[in-house]
């Protein structure tokens, strides 16, 4: 076709540019791919197809937007630094060759991932904590139990933490999963007070639910020991289910 000609023509001039380029002796053979992703690509023509043209352009600009994730321009180099963090990164190599050290990227790496992790698990721990879902929620447990309060603030979290894990993607493993377990000690301790006054709730009610179910059934003729079994076994199921 006319596009994969084009395509066939553009990169045989792109390899001759590079082949043509000084390099480093060690480099001599190094390929284009190495160092950059080249891609071509083509788009409808805007007088005739204006609407898939804007679509295709809104596409590729994700590609931009989210360029170090999966799909993205660089979604498939692993060692790149994240866009966030590269001034801090370029900061602290400048510093190491101003100082005349020999460079230690690794351990530049670790620094930058420490405090970009940390800012963005903060940025996390704000927005879970002023969340509106999760505010009405500890709003609503100060009257009584809140059914399904568990699970509502476990699907709440997870959604922040699932967000902190796209963002981190790129800095050091170590890093950023010791800083993604900090912010959900972080999150726990938001939660505490609230989930500590809904099982007091639990507990006051289970307990004067206990009292009657046992008054109701000895007056019903059950035995002692056989009602206080039962009633014990009916109370607690109700207040797991109520803790989840």
């Amino acid at each position: 076709t006319t596009l994969e000609y084009l395509k066939n023509a553009l990169l045989e001039d792109i390899e001759k540019i590079w082949a043509a380029v000084d390099e480093p002796e060690t480099l001599s053979t190094a390929p284009l791919g190495e160092f950059f992703n080249v891609e071509i690509t083509a788009l409808p023509y805007y007088e005739f197809q204006e609407k898939k043209f804007k679509e295709q352009v809104a596409q590729l600009r994700q590609r931009f937007v989210h360029s170090i994730y999966p799909g993205g321009l660089v979604g498939d180099r692993q060692e790149v630094v994240a866009a966030s963090g590269f001034p801090l990164h370029a900061e602290e190599i400048w510093k190491k060759i101003k100082d005349n050290k020999d460079l230690d990227l690794p351990a530049v790496k670790v620094m930058v991932a420490t405090v970009r992790c940390g800012e963005i698990a903060d940025e996390k721990l704000k927005c879970f904590t002023f969340d509106e879902e999760w505010l009405k929620m500890k709003e609503a447990v100060q009257a009584g139990p809140e059914s399904g309060f568990g699970k509502a603030v476990s699907s709440i979290l997870e959604n922040y933490l699932s967000e902190y894990d796209r963002e981190v993607v790129y800095f050091d493993q170590e890093v950023r999963n010791d800083k993604r377990r900090q912010l959900l000690s972080n999150a726990l301790m938001v939660v505490h007070d609230a989930y500590d006054t809904m099982l007091m709730h639990l507990y006051s009610n289970t307990v004067n639910r206990f009292k009657t179910s046992l008054e109701q059934s000895l007056n019903e003729g059950q035995e002692y020991v056989a009602a206080i079994h039962l009633c014990s076994q009916s109370c607690m199921l109700e207040f797991d289910q109520g803790c989840e």
